[in-house]
């Protein structure tokens, strides 16, 4: 919406409602909060961490760009204990994106971080459980699958209200490159990954286009396999530049585009880590496939057709993945 369409007093196209929490104020949580907040859709959002004073100084920033930017959103920060308290704050939250937990360090894959994660995401649930019983939880620690999967179990929901961010950033780094490599507007691009957030990726070449022409027909198998891998791994090749952190900016914009979708309730379909049973023949697992979204979170997971090595690989990866959300249940 223009500027001048909100001029005289007219209300913005969403009104301005309900409370989005996040937990964990690193890069990744302060950037997703920032993000949220920005839209300007919510009444409030609010920003945790251990890290004594670190939310509310964030949360005091963050409010002082409000008459810059133009955005009414309230940011809260607040510092919670050990045992719990501080969580309060999030109370009657609507969503809930839970970043806590260590980021990779080079030479570390995701899964060198499950056991620790494990501990800290499965405290987090229990306290947002305690707090705000009726969120739709968004999980963006690492290893993705296997944390979602965690947060699901440790919190007794319906598992249509707990979903992963994966997809739509592995996706934004997909149609990036391509982008890139063919030097076109990102905007031209469509490109769809499902599967795991790592190693079982599983690109969807014929869910590929740019400008409506299928990408197989503008770059060789090769060089598309090329992108693939960059793709896959693209966390790992930043933490590499980075050396002291990991990723943030993107990951932060799909997790607040997720966000944004459970708020406004309008059943954007987009790739998330989501509860399969029984889609593409696969039972019982969180994988990365297209959903609808809406306020209770993923109304359905949407099952395109695929190729049958798209959907041969789709179901090694839910097997990979499996394997791993059995052993993560047990930490």
């Amino acid at each position: 919406m223009s500027h001048s369409a909100s001029q005289g007093g007219q209300p913005p196209t969403t009104p301005r409602g309900g409370k989005v929490a996040v937990i964990g104020a690193g890069f990744y949580g302060s950037t997703t909060a920032q993000r949220l907040a920005e839209y300007d859709i919510f009444d409030e959002v609010v920003l945790t961490d251990i890290i004594e004073g670190k939310p509310e100084g964030l949360a005091l920033d963050m409010n002082q760009s409000r008459p810059v930017e133009g955005f009414e959103t309230k940011v809260t920060g607040q510092t919670t204990g050990a045992d719990g308290d501080g969580y309060e704050a999030i109370a009657g939250a609507d969503i809930v994106v839970i970043t806590a937990g260590l980021a990779r360090k080079p030479g570390m894959s995701r899964m060198d971080l499950i056991e620790v994660n494990a501990k800290i995401v499965r405290n987090v649930v229990e306290n947002v459980v305690k707090h705000a019983p009726e969120a739709v939880l968004i999980v963006v620690s690492n290893p993705l699958d296997e944390m979602t999967a965690l947060a699901a179990k440790v919190s007794g929901f319906p598992s249509a209200r707990v979903m992963g961010q994966a997809g739509m950033l592995d996706t934004a780094r997909f149609s990036n490159f391509v982008a890139e490599k063919l030097g076109v507007p990102v905007g031209s691009v469509r490109t769809l990954t499902l599967g795991s957030h790592g190693d079982t990726m599983v690109p969807v070449p014929s869910a590929c286009s740019v400008n409506g022409k299928p990408l197989a027909e503008l770059l060789p198998a090769e060089e598309i396999e090329a992108l693939v891998q960059r793709t896959r791994n693209g966390g790992g090749e930043i933490v590499a530049l980075l050396k002291t952190g990991s990723a943030y900016y993107a990951p932060s914009a799909a997790a607040a585009r997720m966000a944004r979708a459970v708020a406004e309730d309008a059943g954007a379909v987009m790739p998330v880590c989501a509860w399969v049973d029984g889609q593409y023949g696969i039972d019982g697992v969180y994988l990365g496939v297209e959903a609808e979204i809406g306020s209770a979170g993923v109304r359905r997971v949407v099952e395109r057709d695929l190729s049958e090595a798209e959907l041969a690989a789709l179901r090694a990866a839910a097997e990979a993945v499996r394997a791993k959300q059995a052993d993560v249940a047990s930490l």
